[in-house]
């Protein structure tokens, strides 16, 4: 593993979820057991000093692709799942509050009744201060997934890295649930993602996180702990740089 690994020095991270993460052994929506649970995570490294500000998806209560899918006007249907998003952000927020960190949730699309909207220098004040800053209806825009939109705000918001958390400890050269033999691999580049068709995050997503030179380190979150133990370079995950 590289030194950056070995001796991480971060400032301010991002972490990227899937709704589905939040769902617990539930079949849909949001158990607030695994809430919990995230949010202490997310508190962990917090207490660490780093600024972390997060994006998560909607996988749990609605995607956008699976509605087009079924007939449904893809534009119409991405919007949903941007709703989707919010509401998976507040569910984050009250638990993270409940666990005593100061949190906003800011939005691409404008709902000044629950959330901020998102303004670049007012997070970038709010992760000065030490908030959480959750973004949230992703990039505000139908066609870019939720992966493109934590690379763009990692991007915006001068992020050290990129935490990627998923169901399995790191990149596998093949799915692990379907194949005993999948390799993982500790550190991977950019484009042998991209060529190799890993499946990490989407090709906008890695191609903007290539352009701006910001690691991602795929881990599990199943575990407790996991995120605070892969910010500090320890236990199983992949680094995907240059």
């Amino acid at each position: 593993m590289t030194d950056m690994v070995k001796t991480p020095t971060y400032k301010r991270v991002m972490l990227k979820m899937s709704g589905e993460v939040l769902m617990g052994e539930k079949e849909f929506g949001i158990d607030s057991d695994t809430v919990k649970r995230v949010a202490q995570d997310i508190k962990d490294v917090v207490d660490m000093g780093i600024e972390v500000c997060v994006v998560v998806g909607a996988g749990n209560i609605f995607r956008g692709v699976s509605g087009a899918a079924e007939g449904m006007d893809r534009t119409t249907a991405d919007y949903m799942g941007m709703l989707g998003i919010v509401i998976n952000a507040l569910g984050l927020q009250n638990a993270l509050e409940q666990a005593g960190v100061d949190t906003r949730v800011q939005s691409a699309i404008p709902m000044s009744t629950v959330c901020e909207p998102y303004v670049r220098r007012r997070a970038m004040r709010h992760l000065e201060k030490g908030r959480v800053v959750i973004f949230a209806a992703g990039t505000g825009n139908p066609y870019f997934t939720t992966d493109t939109a934590g690379a763009l705000r990692a991007s915006e918001t001068d992020c050290d890295a990129i935490f990627k958390a998923t169901k399995v400890d790191g990149v596998y050269s093949a799915d692990p649930m379907k194949n005993p033999e999948a390799k993982r691999f500790d550190k991977i580049s950019y484009i042998d993602v991209l060529t190799k068709d890993l499946k990490v995050m989407d090709a906008t997503a890695i191609s903007l996180a290539r352009e701006n030179n910001i690691p991602i380190i795929v881990f599990s979150v199943m575990e407790k702990g996991n995120f605070a133990q892969a910010v500090k370079g320890k236990g199983a995950f992949t680094v995907v740089h240059n």
